[in-house]
């Protein structure tokens, strides 16, 4: 499998963040974390985690895709040629940054309309999360996906509750799985369902010793 090759994401969000006229310390204020930490991100010397990640396209009102689709600039920036259609990519157990510039490599990319189990496309996360895509339609915004979090794995490695934009419609086949939501904690067991407007700040995470699954539907849309 090619490895995924990842634009200099922390190039553009210093980019979309000078064009709103925002300091970096403005920009780790909003947030909720160090100066330090966006430099070291904007440099890349530092690779944000999932939660980091949202919360800052949020601050700066951009969609996570554009971070990683080479094939549209950002606020001017000249576009790069567009990459090659990927084959299934099985990603390493690796950055998260891999993960979602997978997803966002090639939008017009069909999965489907039938997707055997041997060919899924699989990312790991290095936050103990499997994403396996289910199917998807071109010009659709949303991800089809079977989800398992591994025994102490979460959506945010950091602790820290992510918000973005969009709905997200999951049920638990197996497993245990925590959800924090707002100010709010669920325990989902197998058969329970969930579904939420994806800018509540929220956090999934297994406490349990058993792996969780789960098939997920995540609109990145309103």
């Amino acid at each position: 499998m090619s490895p995924v090759v990842v634009p200099p994401v922390g190039a553009r969000i210093r980019q979309a963040r000078t064009a709103r006229g925002m300091s970096l310390r403005g920009l780790a204020r909003e947030i909720g974390v160090s100066a330090s930490l966006i430099s070291q991100i904007e440099t890349g010397k530092s690779q944000p985690s999932v939660s980091t990640l949202y919360a800052i396209t949020t601050a700066l009102s951009i969609p996570v895709e554009s971070l990683f689709d080479s094939s549209d600039g950002l606020d001017g920036e000249e576009s790069a040629p567009a990459p090659a259609p990927a084959s299934p990519v099985a990603g390493p157990p690796g950055t998260v940054l891999h993960a979602l510039a997978a997803f966002a490599a090639d939008p017009g990319h069909r999965i489907g309309p039938l997707v055997r189990a041997e060919e899924r496309e699989v990312l790991e996360l290095d936050s103990g999360v499997v994403w396996e895509r289910l199917g998807h339609v071109p010009g659709a915004d949303v991800d089809f996906l079977l989800v398992t979090y591994r025994p102490g794995g979460a959506s945010s490695g950091s602790g820290g509750l992510m918000r973005h934009p969009g709905t997200e419609y999951g049920y638990l086949t197996s497993g245990e799985l925590v959800l924090t939501l707002g100010f709010e904690e669920y325990t989902l067991r197998p058969g329970d369902a969930v579904s939420f407007e994806s800018t509540t700040p929220h956090r999934y995470r297994n406490d349990g010793d058993e792996p969780a699954v789960g098939v997920w539907f995540v609109f990145s849309m309103p």
